[in-house]
């Protein structure tokens, strides 16, 4: 297995990094089997409101543009709440759910699989969970840049000028697994194992064909959903993933990849990700963060920032129990907690 360098280096100001990891206070009543009824989060019902609240982010392509496009958000909400927002990237996934433990985050924008494990570790409020194209749900696709190989019909295209086969331009999972098997040995570009969209339902859709995505492909891992995309583009891997329809990111300044690439299956429905807030707030300012955000996201200002930030169209209530599925995903390929 190969594990790719990232290509740009996190945003060094207000850096939360992953070694973060274990420097927070762990509650063991919250670490519950992933099996047991979902976790909603819990609140300290005395606490004083902070004097600063930060809100943490993971890059899922340029860090430097999300620090620009954040500022926005990080100015409305500190309008509404008449507290300081301060916006941070964090270097990855799991920093982020550290920074969260830690009480060095106070909100994080999160994958599903890490809402859950911010929740189960640390009590981490489950709030909302993020509208794209009228659904709180979407696939993880598999693409690639040799569809005589993985195509059962010819490509089509969609209404975004984009290369689909196998009955995946709907862009609902699942469609077009049968042709997984056909992956065996193929060089294949993932994201870390903690992305949702980037590894863990393609590598559980894998499982389901007989396939190890650790041991039975020539694998290589990357930091972001667009570096995926352009891997495959480049002719680096023959098989890429990301989530439905990563290549909209990168078409505008690399347009050979609308000819290039074709999408020829899609995971189960995956549940979006979403805005954590942490158990170390009052009730009181949990449910005040959670509806200035909500609140924005239904202005035409607050969608234009979030889908900056995002592609986040809006922001729904979050689902505990929808959200769980993003665990039993993981624990089906033994991820776990």
């Amino acid at each position: 297995m190969r594990i790719r360098t990232p290509l740009l280096a996190v945003v060094a100001t207000g850096l939360l990094t992953a070694s973060l990891a274990g420097c927070g206070a762990r509650d063991e009543s919250t670490t519950e089997s992933s099996a047991a009824s979902p976790c909603t989060g819990s609140s300290a019902a005395d606490a004083a409101d902070p004097s600063e609240l930060t809100l943490a982010l993971v890059p899922s392509g340029d860090a430097n543009k999300l620090v620009e496009t954040v500022k926005p958000l990080q100015d409305a909400l500190t309008e509404r709440l008449d507290i300081p927002v301060r916006g941070v990237i964090t270097q990855d996934y799991q920093a982020a759910v550290e920074a969260i433990g830690a009480n060095q985050a106070q909100i994080g924008m999160l994958p599903p699989l890490q809402m859950v494990q911010a929740c189960n570790k640390y009590g981490a409020e489950p709030a909302l969970q993020t509208v794209r194209k009228g659904k709180t749900t979407y696939a993880a696709q598999f693409y690639t840049n040799n569809p005589d190989k993985y195509c059962d019909d010819a490509p089509v295209t969609g209404a975004n000028g984009l290369l689909y086969c196998n009955g995946t331009e709907g862009g609902t999972g699942p469609a077009g697994l049968d042709s997984l098997s056909k992956m065996k040995d193929a060089k294949t570009v993932m994201l870390q194992s903690a992305s949702s969209a980037g590894f863990v339902f393609p590598s559980a859709a894998l499982k389901a064909a007989g396939i190890d995505s650790t041991t039975d492909l020539d694998l290589t891992q990357v930091t972001s959903h667009p570096a995926a995309v352009l891997s495959v583009n480049n002719g680096d891997d023959e098989v890429g993933v990301s989530f439905w329809d990563a290549r909209e990111t990168v078409v505008k300044d690399t347009p050979d990849v609308a000819k290039n690439l074709v999408v020829f299956a899609l995971t189960n429905e995956i549940p979006n990700d979403g805005v954590s807030i942490s158990s170390s707030l009052s009730p009181d300012l949990q449910q005040r963060i959670s509806d200035a955000m909500e609140d924005y996201a239904s202005t035409p200002e607050g969608v234009d920032a979030l889908t900056a930030i995002y592609q986040i169209t809006g922001l729904d209530k979050a689902d505990p129990a929808a959200l769980q599925q993003a665990q039993t995903e993981a624990d089906s390929i033994g991820l776990g907690n």
